[in-house]
């Protein structure tokens, strides 16, 4: 062979590799989504202030204009949730198939990782200590007592309970499966609107806007805790073996990070996702029995049950607080931007795992036992927190000064039995939860850029690889481009939220529907 033929044959394969990772690609959405992205990264490379600034307004608009709707949408999605899965509904069979097609046990190990994510280790020790210590608004200024202790926990369920789980795929994966499984739409954000606005969204340039502002919110929400893990683990490495945290250390722990979500998202939902999921799961039940026994047992028990009863008791003042809206816009609202950013694409992934399944199965599971379980973990983790704080003040509260979280999960891991080795299965926990967030993530926006649910493994590594440097470009700056990529989140969630508002009626007439078909 010539090396002018083998050049062409060189140039011929590089060719049809480029056209096959992008056959069937939505390149608007890609061009948009990934435009926007990188132009925040440009200016907060050119001037952190300046976009930090742009950011904070627009967070401050955001949450003053649409805090009270979101509050409205939250609630509502999990009591129509709710409503449709303990009525003739719920034995509605969902995506076209009769039985499942993976265990119940993997699927709610992907369900419990993926939607739980990173954050819910470094939150469930940091939280808690934060309402210890500065106590809500509505349960008043008690502190420094176990009732204070009680209240901290209560109002961290809220954050991380029934509300925040039902908008992450309970009526929206109701509305993917039927639409996509069964009447053929594409696997995108659009098909939600779909519905209500017909071929016009699916087709046009608003289908197309739709897609990326909702790509742009989950690419967002997951680069930030993939910029975190490597901040917090390099501070937990440097004061467990005292490797220096540096930003090369940094970037180290986010190469490695990158190739583990992206080689588990490109072997699929049965292989790597599924794997690693179940190996966290292990992990964390490990962890959570190790503590259960061997730490604060009694204050553990009781602090979840008194606080579980007092979230019940509470539930409607508290998803309904309006009185304070300084405190909401960083706290309630902060997170109902997150998790509603999340919000379609998630529910594409619940979707896409939960073929069989019946709308009682996945409605309960998501909006009722998951949260039941995530609180649960946030009393193991916070609750031995506050319970060491009680015991000694300081202890914890010290190191987490300055809203410091690696640092209040390791003080808290140090005060138990074998603390260094615990400290590290923590550290491992973390970065596998973050792990288990990137591939589905990264798996989730593949399928949004070619609209079916085995998106090519090429576009999985982009995206995968995408999403990592990102990450590492930002916090090259420091905490200031993580912190101001986290407040634009919220910022995404604006139209977000009005994309899964038509969910509210279109799930319950697509429940209504299926259950008259089948015989039910």
């Amino acid at each position: 062979m010539t090396s002018n033929t083998a050049q062409a044959v060189a140039q011929d394969s590089g060719g049809k590799i480029q056209k096959k990772m992008f056959d069937n690609v939505d390149i608007p959405v890609l061009l948009i989504s990934g435009g926007v992205l990188m132009l925040f990264v440009v200016l907060a490379l050119y001037d952190i202030k300046m976009m930090s600034s742009w950011v904070s307004t627009a967070f401050s608009y955001s949450t003053k204009i649409f805090g009270a709707y979101w509050q409205v949408l939250l609630l509502l999605t999990f009591v129509i949730g709710i409503y449709l899965s303990i009525g003739r509904t719920g034995s509605v069979i969902l995506g076209g198939i009769k039985a499942p097609e993976m265990s119940t046990f993997k699927w709610i190990c992907i369900i419990m990782c993926t939607l739980l994510a990173g954050g819910g280790v470094f939150w469930a020790a940091a939280e808690p200590m934060a309402h210890f210590t500065s106590p809500p608004p509505l349960f008043g200024g008690e502190t420094g007592t176990k009732q204070a202790a009680y209240n901290a926990l209560s109002q961290s369920f809220m954050h991380w309970g029934f509300l925040a789980w039902a908008i992450l795929g309970s009526l929206t994966g109701i509305v993917f499966m039927h639409l996509h499984y069964e009447k053929g739409l594409p696997l995108k954000p659009r098909t939600l609107l779909s519905p209500v606005f017909g071929d016009k969204v699916m087709t046009g340039p608003f289908g197309a806007i739709v897609d990326a502002c909702c790509v742009l919110a989950v690419v967002a929400g997951t680069v930030g805790p993939i910029g975190f893990l490597g901040l917090q683990v390099s501070f937990g490495l440097e004061k467990l073996f005292g490797i220096p945290d540096t930003y090369t250390t940094q970037v180290t722990i986010l190469v490695g990070l990158i190739g583990i979500y992206t080689l588990s998202a490109i072997s699929g939902v049965t292989k790597g996702i599924q794997i690693l999921s179940r190996f966290n799961v292990i992990l964390a039940v490990g962890l959570m029995a190790f503590i259960l026994v061997f730490g604060p047992t009694a204050f553990i028990i009781d602090s979840y049950l008194h606080s579980f009863g007092s979230y019940l008791d509470n539930f409607i003042p508290m998803a309904t607080f309006r009185a304070n809206p300084g405190w909401l816009d960083w706290w309630t609202v902060f997170f109902w931007g997150w998790f509603l950013g999340y919000g379609p694409l998630m529910a594409m992934f619940v979707a896409r795992i939960s073929r069989g399944r019946t709308i009682r199965q996945m409605v309960l599971l998501i909006s009722v036992v998951a949260p039941v379980i995530t609180c649960f973990w946030f009393t193991i983790v916070g609750g031995s927190g506050l319970f060491f704080e009680l015991q000694t003040p300081g202890v914890i509260s010290g190191p987490f000064t300055g809203f410091n979280l690696p640092a209040a999960l390791l003080a808290i891991t140090e005060q138990l039995p074998l603390g260094f080795i615990i400290s590290v299965l923590f550290l491992i926990l973390t970065t596998v939860f973050v792990a288990t967030t990137g591939d589905s993530m990264t798996y989730s926006v593949s399928m949004v850029m070619t609209g079916n649910d085995d998106p090519q493994p090429g576009i999985r590594v982009f995206w995968g690889l995408m999403m990592g440097v990102t990450a590492a470009i930002l916090i090259s700056i420091g905490d200031g481009g993580i912190s101001a990529l986290q407040s634009f989140i919220v910022v995404t969630a604006v139209p977000v939220s009005l994309v899964l508002l038509p969910s509210l009626w279109t799930a319950p007439q697509i429940a209504k529907k299926m259950a008259i078909e089948q015989g039910l």
